[in-house]
């Protein structure tokens, strides 16, 4: 009896020590990110002050992930990779389940270490299963990924899946941006008609989707279709370029993604 009350006591009290931490955590939080960097300071033209506010709150607690998150965002946003990972690390260190698959987005679509992001994402669905992060699944970064490193018939297989995925899934919306690269590994395999097939999807979506148009005109080129149409298709594409109408994804604002054209 002794033995079940003292253990009752003693999970009871791991329990409370759990939620206490994480009280704290939100009170450090709140404290040093919510009212001192983000309401203080904007890190694009006060980044040291910014830090600074982060790092008093690491001084009470170091082991709180969002902070080191949050003193990595920034940097990654201004392209100094090399500055900002070590903090992400130290994100992933603590808090792994919230800030893994947010490093493998930052490794593939920011710092372009592609056969790093893949080990992430990997370990993501080992442990979490095929999850989103950043509107796609795990999957879909491996797949660009593979893109990225020239081994496009593993790319196909992640973006069929995330294709198929997605169809059967009906409260899951179509996504341009997923037929545009299912599009482009059946192009870099030369599966042209399969890939223009594909981009009619992507452009019955999003019609002024721009990068789509581009590549679809390529593969008409090299299918021998008439200058005048593959010429046509293209100026449109620049006409809608010119609007903005890209690939539409949040970080677009900061990192060009694969495959995507820029106006020159």
């Amino acid at each position: 009896m002794k033995t079940i009350t003292l253990g009752l006591f003693f999970f009871s009290f791991l329990s409370f020590g759990q939620v206490s931490t994480n009280k704290a955590h939100d009170a450090i939080i709140e404290e040093f990110l919510t009212n001192c960097a983000e309401k203080k300071y904007d890190y694009n033209i006060e980044m040291q002050k910014w830090q600074a506010c982060l790092d008093e709150g690491l001084k009470k607690d170091s082991t709180v992930a969002q902070l080191w998150q949050q003193k990595a965002m920034p940097y990654f946003k201004c392209k100094k990779y090399e500055v900002g990972m070590p903090y992400l690390d130290k994100a992933v260190l603590y808090d792994k389940a919230e800030w893994l698959p947010y490093r493998g987005f930052i490794k593939c679509i920011f710092a372009k270490t592609y056969k790093s992001a893949i080990t992430d994402f990997e370990e993501c669905i080992k442990l979490y299963g095929n999850n989103y992060v950043m509107d796609h699944t795990y999957g879909f970064y491996i797949g660009l990924c593979y893109l990225q490193l020239n081994e496009y018939e593993k790319a196909e297989k992640c973006f069929d899946d995330y294709v198929n995925e997605i169809y059967k899934n009906r409260s899951q919306l179509e996504h341009p941006t997923a037929y545009f690269y299912q599009a482009i590994a059946k192009y870099e395999l030369q599966k042209l008609d399969e890939a223009i097939t594909i981009f009619d999807k992507a452009l019955k979506i999003y019609p002024e989707f721009s990068d789509a148009k581009y590549y679809k005109a390529i593969c008409w080129y090299k299918k021998g279709k008439p200058k005048e149409e593959i010429m046509a298709l293209i100026n449109e594409g620049k006409e809608n370029a010119k609007k903005g109408y890209s690939i539409n994804e949040d970080n677009t604002v900061y990192e060009t993604y694969p495959y995507q054209k820029k106006l020159r």
